[in-house]
């Protein structure tokens, strides 16, 4: 599974302002209902239950946020670069100001976690993110991300 398969420009925010956990969630849920026609207040809802549970900042400045939600046909991804870090309880302790958003059909188990650990992998490229913190532009931002794992090793 590659970020491609999840992600569309259109879910690519290059300057998010968002001073709070909070609101950078609300933003991301409006955004994430604009590009997969799911009910806004449903995905903030999925996303605030899953930050209950424990923190999705997952340290060096990067959160994951995920949920699964019914009536959700494919996994959709969301990925904001955000103008000013916040704090979002890392379990580093360190503000974030890379989110990547993952939302998931209830019944996708096995390809949900497969996402998430591709997000992760990713994201845990030291020369991705120093790139991703590196431009404020969606279009870029969309390339960095979806730059198929060979062609970084080339």
């Amino acid at each position: 599974m590659e970020v491609s398969d999840l992600l569309v420009l259109e879910g690519v925010t290059a300057d998010l302002k968002a001073t709070s956990k909070k609101q950078a969630l609300q933003d991301l849920a409006r955004r994430a209902a604009e590009v997969s026609g799911l009910p806004e207040r449903a995905v903030f809802d999925v996303l605030m239950e899953r930050e209950r549970l424990g923190t999705t900042g997952v340290g060096n400045g990067i959160a994951i946020p995920h949920g699964k939600l019914p009536n959700i046909d494919r996994l959709y991804g969301l990925f904001a670069r955000l103008n000013q870090p916040i704090d979002f309880q890392a379990i580093d302790e360190r503000p974030v100001d890379l989110v990547f958003v993952l939302l998931a059909p209830e019944g996708a188990g096995a390809d949900h976690l497969k996402a998430l650990a591709r997000i992760s992998r990713l994201l845990r490229d030291q020369h991705v993110c120093e790139k991703l913190r590196g431009t404020d532009n969606a279009e870029a931002l969309f390339a960095i991300l979806t730059e198929t794992e060979e062609d970084r090793a080339a």
